[in-house]
């Protein structure tokens, strides 16, 4: 029987690649983990929330970071465990998907304009939606250029467009991860690192806020969108099926955006 250490080295030679996720407790999130899964991929879950022992995927547990992205002290605990854990595929992150992202709502779940929502909300929804995607980048980046790693941010239709429910920290913060990705693709380009983003529209999710059905008439599809299908957008952008992808912004809206 292998001992843990020789288990960890096998894992790093046979070739196996790892996911490291935020935003992994539900819709997106769990979508990517079992599209991740099915392929074989190590996928490294951070949530705020505590790891759901219901999910299905193999070693879920094991390979869960509790992790509060607004939290300065907790984000950088989170990296230096995530570091430890990529130790033992030989330091080497393959793909960094940035899911997790707030969206606060008033009471009876109106959307927060630009004049009336308090500045701690602003700076609140940047943090996570906005700073923590490029920290992580930045604190991880040698082991994204050991393994020539993607990184993929999670933006939004709301990022290019006023929306009935996003608010406007919301949305701006979004748009600024937009931008954010362009940048990234120059800087982090010359060093293997492929960046790209996507931009989901209307996506069927247990968290859709209430109203959402009617504009199904304002997406040339004719449909909500699933979450597989974003997952399957993202897993393409962290393959070796999009090795000449950079610095795109996907649309995954069935045409809302045009």
């Amino acid at each position: 029987m292998q001992n843990a250490d020789t288990n960890h080295q096998s894992n790093a030679e046979s070739g196996h690649k790892t996911l490291l996720l935020t935003g992994a407790s539900r819709g997106i999130g769990h979508a990517t983990v079992k599209r991740f899964s099915k392929e074989g991929w190590r996928v490294l879950t951070c949530s705020r929330q505590p790891f759901d022992v219901a999910c299905p995927w193999p070693e879920g547990a094991a390979n869960h970071v509790h992790v509060d992205l607004a939290d300065a002290d907790s984000l950088g605990l989170a990296v230096s465990d995530i570091r430890a854990r990529l130790e033992e595929e030989g330091g080497k992150l393959h793909a960094l998907v940035n899911n997790a992202g707030i969206s606060p709502k008033l009471d009876g779940g109106g959307r927060p304009n630009s004049i009336d929502t308090p500045m701690q909300i602003w700076n609140h929804v940047f943090q996570v939606n906005f700073f923590a995607p490029i920290l992580l980048a930045r604190e991880l980046f040698n082991e994204l250029k050991n393994a020539k790693g993607a990184i993929v941010n999670v933006t939004s239709i709301a990022g290019g467009r006023v929306h009935p429910f996003a608010g406007s920290a919301y949305a701006t913060s979004k748009a600024a991860l937009a931008s954010l990705t362009r940048e990234m693709a120059a800087d982090f380009g010359p060093h293997g690192i492929r960046v790209n983003a996507i931009a989901p529209g209307e996506i069927d999710t247990a968290i859709l806020s209430p109203g959402t059905e009617g504009m199904i008439k304002d997406i040339p599809l004719g449909r909500l969108g699933e979450t597989a299908e974003v997952a399957e957008t993202i897993f393409y952008l962290c393959s070796d099926a999009a090795s000449y992808v950079n610095g795109a912004e996907v649309h995954v809206n069935g045409g809302q955006h045009v």
